[in-house]
């Protein structure tokens, strides 16, 4: 009795309940459409709805997958470093004779769903890291599962701890093939209207010198240039963390130049941060040195082993990433003896550095 009232209290309050109910709808009309060919991960990808997260992923997992479909599981804690899970998708597309889903822990982004035969979506991942929890689901959709899907399972846990060994040939043989994402068709059909745009835009007449018109956009800043004297805005809120389904980019190191990451170089780095998270407050930036994440950007500095050569790590996370190169040169400069670019203005304030 008292694990049922435990169960549901979050019930007792309009939001709560609110809440459960939105998430029943929504895991019914998972029930409704999954099946034949309609891979769970594929579903949750196209839906991108920011409320399927963490344990309510779960929880719809075991309930789909696991009591409804029957699915065979294999859980691994990764031994192996995999910087990029995309190339396993041609492998597992292979896989016609079982359905895949597989759900990843990510030490920031928490419960991560995908198809692994679609690489957009395994991209999602990022990089696999050591300890972190790896779960396959193999099954057969509306058929029971059978011993195929636990040897699927099995051997594709494997490879994502680096095995290469190849897939028997009751598991390439069936109809549990790739489909066309939602999402891609969209993006396609957005396509030729945005070049349509781009080119009336192109046609428009220019301001001319000495004009009323816009000034025209500064051109791209080189790595090996300095950054024009930046735009100091108010000072910027605090970056908010990435909702729903999100993806990160893999970690793109850059190398310090100065003879060692000193104080200055800590405080470009943090303006470039905060102009980035102004610009962007639904993307995140994450810091790692030496395999480990970073929280505080100062410890870069006070632990003074970060000295010429040695490579800081960064990634970005969130939905319709932009400007990841424009930010890694920034970091860069940010890293050399050029970091006083990035230092002008008042304390507290924002410089506008992503437009």
């Amino acid at each position: 009795m008292g694990n049922d009232s435990t169960n549901l209290e979050v019930l007792s309050t309009r939001s709560g309940f609110n809440s459960a109910v939105r998430q029943i709808k929504k895991t019914i009309s998972l029930v409704e459409t999954i099946g034949g060919n309609n891979n769970l991960g594929d579903l949750l990808f196209e839906l991108g709805d920011e409320d399927l997260t963490g344990e309510r992923i779960a929880l719809i997992l075991r309930m789909l997958l696991v009591d409804k479909l029957g699915y065979r599981t294999v859980s691994s804690n990764l031994a192996e470093v995999i910087s990029d899970p995309t190339q396993l998708a041609d492998e597992f597309q292979k896989w016609k004779g079982v359905d895949l889903v597989v759900s990843y822990y990510h030490p920031e982004l928490g419960l991560l769903v995908a198809n692994p035969k679609n690489a957009e979506e395994l991209a999602g991942f990022g990089g696999l890291r050591k300890r972190e929890l790896l779960v396959v689901y193999a099954g057969k959709a509306g058929t029971p599962a059978d011993d195929d899907c636990q040897k699927a399972a099995a051997l594709a846990a494997s490879l994502f701890e680096g095995s290469t060994a190849k897939a028997p040939a009751a598991l390439l043989k069936g109809n549990f093939a790739v489909r066309k994402l939602k999402k891609a068709r969209e993006e396609e059909e957005e396509a030729p209207k945005a070049k349509r745009a781009k080119a009336v835009k192109a046609k428009a007449p220019k301001a001319k010198a000495g004009g009323r018109g816009r000034a025209a956009a500064p051109a791209p800043v080189q790595e090996a240039q300095r950054v024009a004297a930046p735009v100091v805005t108010s000072a910027a809120p605090a970056p908010a963390l990435p909702k729903g389904p999100v993806k990160m980019t893999p970690r793109y190191a850059v190398v310090v130049q100065n003879e060692l990451f000193h104080n200055g170089n800590v405080e470009a780095w943090k303006r470039i941060v905060a102009s980035y998270s102004a610009k962007y407050p639904a993307l995140q930036v994450y810091i790692y040195y030496e395999g480990e994440r970073i929280l505080d950007i100062n410890s870069l500095f006070k632990w003074g082993k970060v000295k010429h050569g040695s490579a800081i790590e960064f990634a970005v996370a969130g939905n319709e990433i932009k400007d990841v190169a424009k930010l890694q040169r920034y970091l860069a400069q940010g890293a050399s003896h050029q970091f006083e670019a990035f230092l002008r203005g008042p304390v507290n304030t924002v410089q506008k550095l992503f437009g």
